[in-house]
């Protein structure tokens, strides 16, 4: 299993950002700025459009050292030959997936309740995206908002590191490092922006300046 660096998380939204192609030109734009894993979220894509664009992810992101992560789907992330697959709570069980992507590829995992993190098994599971903090318009279906008092609670219980996620900005890389997140995992604050590097360079700089 992979340990990926968790610092500057960039999940993108093929809405905000125009598409396959405007989600390949954001994530070369992000890292570039500092981000350090990019997950490729398209629910309406399918697995044939989840490929074709996780290829063209990965040549754009190739000797960049970010990893590129896919969100559900186990076949594309084989595929494509990802660095990760995340999945959430309602997806496949995660021993399921792991057994699919073998040892090599880093598995992610959703969690939202101390439950939840606790139930993780640090020998399938190499990191959770611990959330959403705050309500968020990018995932019509997210869980309640737990706060960063809430964020603690569930890294806390969580045997693998997390990332925190759910309506950040540069503005909460401070607090969500001190409820003991890796670091922080955004989607608006860099996808649909004018400027995805330099939206990406504040935020690295908010995590420097908090200790990440």
């Amino acid at each position: 299993m992979r340990r990926l660096d968790l610092s500057l998380y960039l999940v993108l939204d093929p809405d905000l950002c125009g598409g396959a192609a405007g989600m390949v030109a954001t994530a070369r734009a992000a890292v570039a700025g500092g981000v350090t894993v990019v997950q490729l979220r398209d629910k309406g894509a399918g697995t044939s459009g989840l490929i074709a664009t996780g290829r063209a992810l990965r040549a754009a992101l190739a000797g960049t050292g970010a990893a590129l992560v896919v969100n559900d789907d186990v076949e594309a992330a084989v595929a494509i030959g990802a660095g990760g697959l995340h999945i959430g709570q309602g997806d496949m069980a995660p021993a399921a997936a792991r057994a699919r992507i073998g040892a090599g590829m880093a598995l992610g995992l959703s969690v939202e309740t101390v439950l939840q993190a606790r139930a993780v098994d640090p020998a399938v599971v190499d990191y959770i995206g611990a959330g959403p903090v705050f309500a968020t318009a990018t995932k019509a279906d997210h869980a309640p908002p737990v706060g960063f008092a809430g964020l603690a609670r569930i890294i806390s219980a969580s045997p693998v590191p997390a990332v925190a996620i759910g309506g950040l900005k540069a503005a909460h890389a401070g607090p969500a490092l001190a409820a003991g997140a890796r670091g922080v995992a955004v989607v608006s604050a860099i996808c649909g922006q004018p400027a995805p590097e330099a939206a990406a360079r504040q935020i690295v700089l908010a995590l420097a300046s908090a200790g990440g």
